[in-house]
């Protein structure tokens, strides 16, 4: 988190989605003022993660430095314009459900399917 801080990013986030998803642990999001401002900040963050021996997995996004994605295995940090930002609002798309779904009997899991209905 610090890395995206030292180049000012704006509103930066971090969200511990452990129980969501076995992919990662945390995400980070940031915001950067323009493409050159996010490239900074990627490149902010992939140096401390070289330096402090973190195992960089990927980035993906680096053409066009709209919405950038790094791959620390336990950490992904997504660093994005504000219109991209707007746009996919992760923080929504990763927030905890307030109340978990009922769960679906396997009788009516694909009853639509079998008889070619689209369902109720």
């Amino acid at each position: 988190m610090a890395a995206v801080g030292d180049r000012k990013a704006v509103d930066p986030v971090a969200l511990d989605v452990s129980r969501l998803t076995e992919l990662t642990d945390r995400m980070v999001i940031a915001t950067g003022t323009s493409n050159r401002h996010v490239k900074a900040i990627v490149d902010s963050v992939l140096l401390a993660a070289k330096r402090s021996g973190v195992e960089i997995l990927g980035t993906e996004g680096r053409e066009q430095n709209d919405w950038v994605l790094i791959d620390l295995a336990d950490v992904v940090v997504h660093v994005m314009s504000a219109e991209a930002r707007r746009f996919y609002d992760l923080e929504r798309l990763w927030e905890q459900p307030e109340r978990p779904l009922e769960p679906v009997s396997r009788s009516n899991a694909g009853a639509g399917a079998r008889d070619g209905s689209s369902g109720p």
